[in-house]
């Protein structure tokens, strides 16, 4: 899929070199949301009008977008369910309710982005769509759902890491699951993009210091990428796993093939995720208990339930936003919370 970005003030070569601009110059996982989100409002457009996308789209189009994701069309024979039903059909959709929404958000600013790499105006900037867009917010307001059913907490991973055995798998998921846990809790794609020059080994055989840096994040850019402290089992389980997978550059973490040999290429970020999602398997949880995101979530609530200052967690965790990462403190049982014992 090619991004919209063009300009009739500019040559094709310079075109090709914006392109590629924006792709290096922007977060991947960035990327491949305007792509998806491409993908589905050009599918949108011609199940609704039958047109391809213009630049800059018609207000009255933007407007309609909107009105079409902004209720329940279950039971109601509309222009706008016959749209859903054939976004349903190509799987662009998943069903007719409401669709959230932070996914109408995205989209939305999905699109004002295209139109800014045209250089143009966007219709979801008249003072009529704006509106619009604020009331369907609201009226689809409901409470934010965890990205994971369930935090993956210390005991959970402690279960999960049982059955990581000594085979190049079984020291590859060991290594991925207890440094992104123990780290602060990273995202799937944080994981995935280290890279051996990533890590900093001169602590090692002193202090037993792994010093990890991100270049990769939602928060930080590349020239402050952090470097975090990894410590104890988990520093040593990814020493374990360089050693075993021989890893002197590239990519940390790799798939195994059934063989049980390490390839040459990147884990990929649903290569985490599946690794996730089989280890909870093999310790006794059932289907759908926790996602990726779960390693991050466990982390900030085993850092609440330990009692850990919640400025101390988020130096880890790299939340930005206090209240963001104290919504895990607030989700731990009050019973639990360590406050409670302050008098033994």
């Amino acid at each position: 899929m090619v991004l919209p970005i063009a300009s009739s003030h500019l040559s094709l070569p310079d075109q090709e070199a914006l392109v590629e601009l924006y792709r290096r110059g922007t977060p991947a996982n960035t990327v491949r949301a305007w792509e998806r989100d491409l993908i589905y409002i050009t599918a949108w457009k011609l199940a609704a009008y039958d047109a391809a996308l213009s630049w800059p789209e018609d207000e009255g189009v933007a407007l309609r977008f909107i009105l079409d994701h902004a209720s329940d069309l279950t039971g109601v024979q509309s222009t706008a369910r016959d749209t859903a039903q054939a976004l349903i059909a190509q799987g662009l959709r998943r069903s007719l309710a409401c669709p959230a929404p932070a996914t109408l958000d995205r989209r939305v600013a999905s699109w004002r982005a295209f139109h800014r790499m045209k250089n143009l105006s966007s219709p979801f900037d008249a003072p009529l769509v704006a509106q619009a867009r604020s009331r369907a917010r609201r009226a689809a307001a409901r409470l934010p759902s965890p990205k994971s059913d369930n935090p993956i907490t210390r005991p959970v991973l402690e279960d999960m890491l049982v059955s990581c055995d000594d085979s190049c798998r079984g020291q590859r998921d060991r290594a991925a699951l207890m440094l992104g846990w123990a780290s602060g809790g990273r995202r799937r794609s944080e994981i995935v993009a280290l890279n051996r020059d990533d890590l900093d080994l001169t602590e090692w055989g002193a202090k037993g210091l792994i010093r990890l840096r991100l270049l990769s994040t939602k928060t930080t850019r590349v020239e402050a990428a952090p470097r975090l402290p990894l410590k104890g089992r988990a520093a040593q389980a990814v020493v374990d796993w360089l050693a075993v997978a021989r890893i002197e550059q590239g990519p940390i973490f790799r798939p195994v093939s059934q063989a049980d040999r390490v390839l040459d290429r990147r884990l990929t970020p649903e290569g985490l995720a599946r690794i996730v999602r089989h280890r909870l398997q093999l310790a006794g949880y059932p289907p759908g208990f926790a996602s990726a995101h779960g390693l991050r979530a466990g982390f900030l609530t085993q850092a609440a339930l330990d009692g850990a200052p919640l400025q101390a967690a988020m130096r880890l965790s790299l939340h930005r936003s206090a209240a963001q990462a104290q919504r895990y403190y607030a989700d731990v049982e009050l019973a639990d919370n360590p406050a409670a014992n302050l008098l033994g």
